[in-house]
């Protein structure tokens, strides 16, 4: 598909917006969402390449508003295992084909909407105990690796977190951090691999204020918005996302 069309922009649109509010305002456990909704459109790899320097931005953007309230601890132990779990990323996405990848993201997707029903439900109890390093390790391993193959670092990284009893801006704030470092580690690899192109450089480009748009709503609505009202439509997309990426994966 052409890249550069109204039909690409009016969906990448809206989904930059929505990562920026996201990563800059809700933790960035969804964020990975606008990756999938591009995925319908765009070949996985172009998706994954177009998004990262957005993400990289909206990361530098929110930077400053969350400066130094994080739970330095809690980041380090998942960027300890973030780094091996990108290089497992990166393996596995040079052996997968793109059928495989949209696999990958689309249950991912599914088994997020999965996890959060089950919380909601108190199957899963979250914050009642904290989680110790080896948990931390072994989330920043998941994190790393579906941070590289679908952007999806984030849902992992909460379970984490959640488990350590955060305040909210301090937990918003240690993820701001380790997806800043997450995303400049895979960046390089991303490079060599391929996965960016001139064009979706070009994208990026002028796709970058709508990302800082979306990234300053995201900081206003952290304070604001209800995170029910925001949760609960992107559950919505995410399910009807996850079931058309699997089904095309499959089909």
């Amino acid at each position: 598909m052409e890249l550069f069309s109204l039909s690409v922009f009016a969906l990448t649109i809206p989904a930059v917006i929505f990562a920026g509010i996201s990563k800059g305002g809700f933790g960035s456990g969804v964020a990975f969402a606008s990756a999938s909704i591009l995925a319908l459109m765009l070949e996985p790899g172009v998706a994954l390449g177009l998004m990262l320097p957005l993400l990289m931005l909206i990361d530098v953007t929110s930077l400053p508003a969350y400066w130094r309230k994080w739970d330095w601890p809690a980041a380090r132990i998942l960027l300890l295992g973030g780094v091996p779990g990108t290089v497992l990323g990166a393996l596995f996405y040079a052996w997968a084909d793109a059928d495989t990848i949209r696999l990958i993201i689309g249950m991912v997707a599914l088994s997020f909407v999965a996890w959060q029903f089950a919380t909601a439900r108190g199957l899963i109890r979250l914050g009642t105990r904290r989680a110790g390093p080896v948990t931390g390790l072994t989330g920043g391993l998941g994190l790393g690796f579906t941070s590289f193959v679908s952007h999806a670092g984030g849902p992992v990284a909460a379970v984490f977190l959640l488990g350590q009893g955060l305040a909210k801006t301090t937990y918003q704030a240690t993820t701001v951090l380790v997806f800043w470092a997450v995303n400049l580690f895979k960046a390089g690899f991303y490079g060599g691999m391929g996965i960016f192109t001139r064009e979706t450089l070009m994208m990026d480009l002028a796709l970058a204020p709508f990302a800082v748009l979306g990234t300053w709503l995201g900081i206003k609505a952290h304070h604001y918005v209800s995170e029910r009202v925001f949760f609960a439509i992107t559950y919505v997309a995410l399910t009807l996302t996850g079931l058309r990426l699997v089904w095309v994966a499959l089909t």
